[in-house]
């Protein structure tokens, strides 16, 4: 069983800034890459960002030199600075996971989600 448990979700400003966090914990042989999606009221569920395990990244076109995506392969755990925050960054925010539970089995898993509201 493969746990990836979120925080750092809240209530800010426009302007203001939030760090993510999700770890990933259980029966882990290797993380291929993890990152975050998000999905606002109304809308489809869009990726925001993600890191391999080589350290390779990839953003959102709208999230770009705004947000940092990171990672510490050592903890399975995966970060996501956000900057200038806008409103319309307000959504529920997933953590998501490319994992090998095994040398041959690979899945993904997906955290619990986290709020972030952005709201003057």
């Amino acid at each position: 069983q493969v746990q990836l448990v979120e925080s750092g979700g809240g209530l800010v400003q426009p302007g203001g800034s939030l760090r993510l966090s999700c770890a990933a914990s259980g029966s882990i042989f290797s993380v291929n890459a993890m990152g975050w999606f998000r999905q606002a009221p109304g809308k489809q569920r869009e990726l925001v960002a993600t890191v391999t395990s080589g350290g390779s990244t990839n953003y959102v076109d709208s999230v770009k030199g705004r947000f940092t995506i990171s990672r510490d392969n050592a903890k399975n755990t995966v970060y996501l600075q956000m900057n200038s925050l806008k409103p319309e960054d307000t959504a529920v925010y997933y953590c998501n996971a490319d994992l090998f539970t095994s040398a041959y089995v690979r899945l993904r898993y997906w955290g619990q989600g986290t709020q972030v509201t952005v709201s003057s």
